[in-house]
């Protein structure tokens, strides 16, 4: 067991990618820019690009969070004005709030992405370390 280190929970490595940080080290400063992901992590070299169709999966979470986003700003202004919805005023905030949180959520989606594959590949063959013979318990890094 020497030399191996206890892989973080579920919790810390989801927090860690709502975070922008790396999901296996927590090392910050991904991005050069807000839109500009460096390709791997500085600390630990975890690979932040798989392949064609990688980023597929941070599309579809920028996605649902702007839906979600989108549902609740609207019946969260239907609510607090009912009777009287200024329908029209409440459906030009809600299209400018659909098309600016996506812009803003972007790095977040990306590296909760890499987060969600981290954990989805800690017991893959090809990406993880073997176990040696003393040991009963998987340790993916």
């Amino acid at each position: 067991m020497e030399g191996r280190t206890s892989a973080p929970g579920v919790l810390t490595v989801l927090g860690r990618g709502f975070a922008r940080r790396c999901p296996r080290c927590g090392q910050g400063h991904l991005f050069r820019r807000w839109f500009d992901l460096v390709p791997r992590c500085p600390r630990c070299d975890l690979p932040f690009e798989r392949g064609e169709g990688y980023w597929l999966g941070a599309i579809a979470i920028n996605i649902g969070a702007t839906e979600a986003v989108f549902a609740v700003f609207l019946v969260a202004g239907i609510v607090l004005t009912w009777p009287h919805v200024p329908w029209v005023a409440l459906t030009v905030l809600a299209v400018a709030v659909n098309a600016a949180f996506p812009v803003f959520f972007y790095p977040f989606s990306k590296t909760l992405f890499i987060a969600v594959d981290v954990l989805m590949h800690r017991m893959d063959p090809v990406e993880r370390h073997e176990p040696d013979e003393t040991s009963t318990s998987y340790r993916p890094w």
